[in-house]
């Protein structure tokens, strides 16, 4: 595996007016991550992307970290330097914004 983490942003952008994480937002989240695995020199072991459909879109914006299987929900710009801290660098999700799935029955 080339990268220890890789961080994926949803970008899905809906048409008909219901919830969506949005192309904008998504890319922001992206650049943002960008900017910290840059300015942390890391390129050569993490790697932001934008990704589609996650299918939480009540929960979008979504950011999913792997080989973790985190998912985060409703993540801002002003969270990414958290979660870049505390679980990128730090290997700690951040409770506050993940996700938790419970399995269908």
């Amino acid at each position: 595996m080339k990268y220890q983490k890789h961080i994926f942003v949803c970008t899905n952008q809906r048409t008909d007016g219901r919830k969506c994480c949005g192309e904008s937002t998504g890319m922001a989240l992206v650049n943002e991550f960008k900017n910290y695995i840059h300015e942390h020199k890391l390129q050569h072991i993490y790697r932001a992307q934008r990704a589609g459909c996650f299918d939480v879109c009540q929960s979008g914006p979504a950011v999913t970290v792997y080989p973790d299987g985190v998912f985060y929900g409703n993540v801002k710009v002003e969270d990414v330097k958290e979660i870049f801290e505390q679980h990128i660098l730090g290997g700690k999700p951040v409770e506050r914004l993940k996700l938790d799935f419970k399995p269908d029955l």
